[in-house]
């Protein structure tokens, strides 16, 4: 199974700051040049924003060859590159954009054996550059729309996820990190599967949801974008001690009662001694998580890829976020209509399920708990579409 923790795992991208959940880990490249796309998974990309034309609109297809995990890009004329030093120009950045056609959608591809990132940014282009990584290769940076430094901070933009490999395609629409402008994936193939629509006036919503909540409100930037509270801590305008009353109540219930977490491994039952939550059968113990941990779903709520404290922890960093654990001492919540009660909560997640059609969204990094996460899959798939759809 590929998720967005999947896709971090496999991606290898540097990035501008640190990503929610992600191990940021610089692929081993050497030299550029470039290669067929291959055989190509076709990607359209349809601007039902009903604000900005075509001509203002640029996409990028960005990630890892997963082949040779070295990190590339799709050239205008649909042909896979390798990053190199000499992709950046005069003015130091690397000009990776792929204008939409004129009018109408616009068809491009999904090279196989690939795992990235499809960014479209409005109005402007942004700013990726190739930088030396510590072992001397070459290595793209990303845009970091949460970091107010980052030379494309000031430009309206977004992206999707995905893996496209021998399994079939795997993507996601994602609000971990950040949102910015909404977008919607159809994936078509063995079936046809849809997801990240935002309702009628979501976009307005979500950011006036979070604009009415006193912590919440400074991660709204202008009209440009809502960023994640987990970069808002980092950036000295989130309370960094927002989630740890709750987090007390949580370990001070546990110390008294068990909880018991359920996932494919089998069933866990675990209690609070000496300040650490420990669970049977092999578990790994939890030390109290942080605010940001709870945010980050890292630190101590970090999930390992063994499939037994990973998902356990998975289950715990969403009942964290969604607020469950007091109310549930069996785990995971499955009823969403007990999630993000309470004044204290994530609200950021909260604001990004209420506002999609299908309830789905990925408000932080482990809401793929219970299947609740913007994120699709096929392992016969024939095409992808991505829409900007109405702001």
């Amino acid at each position: 199974m590929f998720n967005r923790r999947s896709f971090l795992r496999g991606a290898g991208v540097a990035l501008v700051g640190t990503p929610i959940g992600a191990a940021v880990v610089a692929a081993q490249t050497a030299g550029g040049g470039a290669q067929a796309a291959g055989t190509g998974l076709p990607l359209t990309v349809v601007n039902h924003t009903y604000r900005y034309t075509n001509a203002q609109i640029f996409v990028y297809i960005v990630g890892t060859d997963l082949s040779t995990g070295k990190q590339v890009f799709v050239r205008p004329d649909g042909t896979l590159s390798t990053v190199s030093l000499s992709d950046n120009g005069s003015d130091g950045f690397a000009d990776l954009s792929i204008p939409l056609v004129a009018d109408g959608d616009t068809h491009l591809a999904i090279p196989a054996g690939m795992s990235g990132r499809v960014y479209f940014s409005i109005g402007d282009r942004l700013r990726f550059k190739v930088v030396t990584d510590g072992n001397g290769n070459a290595a793209l940076q990303y845009p970091a729309g949460w970091v107010s430094g980052d030379p494309s901070y000031s430009v309206l933009h977004d992206f999707v996820e995905f893996t496209h490999n021998s399994a079939g395609m795997f993507c996601n629409t994602t609000m971990v990190d950040m949102f910015g402008i909404p977008l919607a994936i159809k994936l078509d193939g063995a079936s046809s599967q849809t997801t990240g629509r935002l309702v009628d006036g979501g976009r307005d919503a979500i950011f006036a949801a979070l604009n009415a909540n006193a912590d919440f409100a400074p991660l709204v930037v202008g009209d440009l974008r809502v960023i994640a509270p987990g970069h808002g801590i980092d950036s000295g305008i989130f309370p960094a001690t927002y989630f740890d009353s709750y987090i007390d109540q949580v370990w001070a219930k546990y110390a008294a009662e068990p909880l018991t977490v359920t996932v494919d491994s089998g069933t866990y039952t675990g209690t609070v001694s000496g300040g650490t939550l420990r669970f049977s059968g092999g578990v790994a113990a939890f030390a109290r998580p942080s605010t940001q941990n709870v945010f980050y779903c890292d630190g101590a709520l970090a999930a390992p890829n063994d499939g037994v404290t990973g998902p356990v922890a998975a289950v715990l960093g969403a009942g964290f976020n969604r607020t469950t654990l007091l109310t549930q001492p069996r785990q995971p919540a499955t009823d969403p209509a007990t999630f993000y009660t309470g004044s204290v909560t994530n609200h950021y997640s909260a604001a990004m399920h209420a506002n999609t059609v299908d309830g789905k969204a990925y408000g932080f990094p482990f809401d793929d708990v219970v299947g609740l996460a913007s994120y699709v899959q096929d392992g016969a798939p024939a095409s992808c579409t991505v829409e900007l759809t109405p702001f």
